[in-house]
């Protein structure tokens, strides 16, 4: 496949954009700094002026930029959060307009965050109301703008990704630090969902997304056993043979992360239904297969 992808020098990107090159896919990487990069015969950098008639036929776009959630949520970083995704999302699908030959399948990155927050309910890809945080409002936006491929009868998948497990970016290493540093614990009562994956996993997901030509709409990148935050804790220090026992109040984040803390201090339960129903396989489908994965690898 020939396969547009923005964000893919980031955390993840990277990493699918390896595994995809891998495969003998070729990638066209959209980037602001394409002559910082160097070309192989994979793998080809191309700014965001980039127009339909500079490409070859595209059979697949994935889009996973956006602006990190990390950092102190002030009003300009939660417009930043906003516009970054919706500016690029509209980017391109007016170059699929533009395409005389449309891609396949559009696959746009979203968040578990569309569901909003709750410790009872068990969201799946059927869940239609999103909530009314920040975090849902960004994603429900960011998935109408994606959309719009779809009137162009492109196959669409809105990937609602969880907390990314991987070693060496992303949220784990973060959290994987208090324990290693004997100081691990649950953060506020610890009954906030955790709906992780194995990034491995979701690489493969996301190639499974790609292949699967009956798989679209919302599709929850997830593992199927989301942990409660006090249970995750507790076996991360298990993995690590740490104790698990300073236990910090609600009010220490909010207090020094702002309303970034509540991607802390709550969180959901997103069931991976569809991946499940199409019959994805995963490597990592529990949690003390994916941490001692990241221990030792």
């Amino acid at each position: 496949m020939n396969i547009l992808i923005t964000g893919g020098t980031g955390f993840f990107g990277s990493k699918l954009a390896a595994h995809l090159t891998g495969l003998n896919h070729k990638l066209y990487i959209l980037t602001r700094s394409p002559e910082k990069k160097s070309n192989t015969s994979h793998l080809t950098f191309k700014g965001y002026d980039t127009t339909a008639d500079e490409l070859p036929r595209i059979d697949a776009v994935i889009n996973l930029a956006g602006e990190s959630l990390f950092g102190y949520w002030t009003k300009k970083k939660k417009e930043t959060i906003l516009t970054s995704r919706l500016r690029v999302t509209k980017y391109l699908v007016q170059l699929m307009k533009a395409m005389k030959e449309k891609p396949d399948v559009f696959i746009s990155g979203s968040a578990v965050g569309f569901y909003g927050m709750s410790e009872d309910f068990i969201y799946t890809e059927a869940t239609t109301q999103p909530g009314t945080d920040f975090l849902a409002s960004v994603t429900r936006q960011w998935e109408n703008e994606a959309s719009e491929a779809e009137e162009l009868g492109i196959r669409t998948i809105y990937a609602r990704f969880g907390i990314l497990l991987g070693k060496d970016s992303g949220a784990f290493p973060l959290m994987s630090l208090p324990v290693k540093l004997y100081t691990g614990g649950h953060i506020s009562d610890g009954e906030q969902w955790l709906s992780w994956i194995h990034v491995q996993d979701a690489v493969n997901l996301i190639t499974f997304g790609l292949e699967h030509h009956t798989l679209k709409g919302p599709v929850n990148i997830t593992a199927p056993t989301p942990k409660r935050n006090k249970d995750f804790m507790k076996k991360a220090a298990q993995v690590y043979k740490r104790p698990n026992w300073l236990h910090l109040p609600a009010v220490f984040f909010y207090l020094t992360l702002g309303e970034m803390a509540q991607l802390l201090v709550k969180g959901q339960y997103a069931y991976p239904e569809k991946a499940l129903e199409h019959g994805f396989t995963y490597d990592f489908p529990s949690l003390d297969q994916a941490l001692l994965d990241l221990k030792n690898n």
